[in-house]
């Protein structure tokens, strides 16, 4: 009763009910919600420190930002939920805020969608400047095994080379992006190297086409860091899968190079291995393996370290609710 009043009292008031409803449709920078709501910082954050503290919202803090998303567990959850579907959606203030949102994401699209045209041509020069390849890529197939595979499908799929990695040994490969001159040298190479088992696709990554349970093999390469939702593109990741299948994660572990927000476009600053555990437990898969790899910038006295998780689908409902219990 105490979690429930303190909930209730928490979202009884105007700003709070708005901040709600634009959460409801995914994470945001406190930034971000000051220029949807039109006030202040120090008044938005007062607002989201009573709602973080009812259990309302999450918090993630990342070097000097802070993100909120409306909570998935608890009772403030739930009480989060109740009242975002009793918030009228006609209501002329919830209208010019969700106006506002599409705005930031549009604007976020066409942020990302310049830098990526930009540098695609070079792009896997640049990402081998952050990251082993050659460990990273020899993880990745020993995770896998030598079995052969049906389907792997590869979410942002940039130049298309995991697709080329696992080309030998899978029946049909995929390729998801959402950025046109990616995707032009991603066919390229796959046309360059025969793989006319593979294609690539411009999808969003949030809404896949793609059928339930189709892929025996997922790849996230370091794609997680640009995205406004991670989560929600682990469970469609998650939900693509067939039951036993793999999900392969690589991405940044937390770090504080604020620079990279920038000059390369990141949106987020790595992810622990706790946050990336409990998302993809969430969406329905469990953790099978975790290795990380670091490389010492030393031009820039900068250390960056770099995570493959390695999860599989749960097989059934009572197995996934079974290893719940144990944990």
């Amino acid at each position: 009763m105490h979690e429930l009043t303190t909930s209730l009292r928490a979202i009884a008031e105007p700003t709070r009910l708005r901040l709600l409803s634009v959460l409801s449709r995914g994470e945001l920078a406190v930034s971000e919600l000051t220029r949807i709501l039109g006030q202040s910082q120090p008044r938005v954050s007062r607002h989201l420190k009573l709602m973080w503290e009812a259990g309302l919202l999450n918090r993630i803090q990342e070097g000097s930002w802070v993100f909120f998303r409306m909570s998935d567990t608890g009772q403030g959850a739930t009480v989060a939920r109740a009242i975002k579907d009793m918030i009228p959606v006609g209501d002329a203030q919830i209208q010019r805020d969700l106006e506002r949102l599409d705005d930031i994401k549009r604007r976020r699209v066409e942020s990302a969608d310049d830098y990526f045209s930009q540098i695609a041509s070079s792009w896997d020069a640049i990402r081998s400047l952050y990251v082993p390849e050659v460990e990273i890529e020899d993880a990745l197939i020993e995770a896998v095994g030598a079995r052969q595979l049906e389907t792997l499908v590869d979410l942002g799929t940039g130049t298309g080379r995991i697709l080329q990695l696992f080309g030998d040994r899978i029946q049909r490969g995929i390729g998801i992006d959402s950025n046109q001159e990616m995707l032009t040298i991603a066919r390229s190479g796959l046309e360059q190297t025969q793989l006319s088992h593979c294609q690539a696709r411009k999808e969003d990554l949030y809404q896949l086409s793609l059928a339930n349970q189709v892929a025996d093999v997922v790849t996230i390469h370091h794609v997680l860091h640009f995205l406004d939702d991670p989560k929600t593109a682990l469970s469609e990741a998650a939900r693509i899968l067939r039951p036993g299948g793999q999900a392969l994660i690589v991405d940044f572990a937390p770090h504080d190079l604020e620079f990279l927000r920038e000059g390369s476009n990141h949106r987020r600053l790595g992810f622990s291995d706790k946050l990336i555990t409990a998302w993809g437990r969430a969406a329905g898969m469990k953790k099978d393996d975790f290795r990380s790899f670091s490389l010492d910038r030393q031009n820039e006295g900068n250390r960056l370290t770099v995570n493959l998780w390695v999860m599989s689908k749960f097989r059934t409902a009572k197995q996934k609710s079974t290893l719940r219990a144990v944990q």
